[in-house]
């Protein structure tokens, strides 16, 4: 990590948010993330890419954990766990990805929440507290974020968190093996 150290010393790379902290994934964090995923399977899959046959398995794990810090090496992305504050437990995971500089200066949010901690706020904590580090940590000048037009409770997140609504992009991504239109949000810095 040191490019990041060089660009960002500053930033400690755990944010935290209210009721919440944010870092990036350990490999001692495989049994809970696993666990999680594992639990969170049906809820999931609707929502997500098809995932990879060894996704949960410690080699799937490793090779994701290498991804995520050839990422942030490049400052292209910064994927986090979300941990409950209280007790640390893990309850979902949000990234800050796609981050293009030059005229752009944006990047895209993803996230998920394990079923056990859906409707208790902490994905709208937890996309505050990502965007307050793109804008004044990073620099950046646009957020943007993209949710399946059913997916009302990922509306609701983004809207409350001050992304507007922008439009409907067609096919925009592969979703559980099928292309599937999303409604896309954005949020400028303040």
């Amino acid at each position: 990590m040191a490019l990041i150290d060089w660009l960002l010393p500053q930033i400690s790379f755990t944010l935290d948010g209210p009721g919440i902290q944010l870092r990036p994934a350990r490999r001692s964090d495989f049994a809970a993330w696993s666990d999680l995923r594992r639990l969170s399977a049906n809820h999931l899959q609707p929502f997500e890419p098809v995932w990879p046959a060894d996704d949960l398995t410690r080699s799937g794990f490793a090779r994701r954990l290498a991804a995520y810090e050839q990422d942030m090496d490049r400052g292209v992305g910064y994927p986090f766990l979300i941990f409950r504050s209280s007790d640390q437990t893990l309850v979902g995971g949000i990234t800050l990805s796609q981050i293009r500089r030059g005229v752009a200066q944006t990047g895209t949010l993803g996230y998920w929440i394990g079923p056990p901690f859906v409707r208790q706020g902490l994905a709208s904590r937890a996309v505050g507290t990502v965007a307050r580090f793109g804008f004044e940590h990073l620099k950046l000048h646009r957020l943007e974020a993209a949710c399946l037009p059913d997916n009302s409770a990922s509306q609701k997140v983004l809207q409350g968190q001050g992304f507007e609504r922008e439009g409907l992009a067609r096919s925009y991504l592969k979703i559980n093996g099928i292309w599937r239109d999303h409604v896309l949000y954005g949020r400028i810095a303040p």
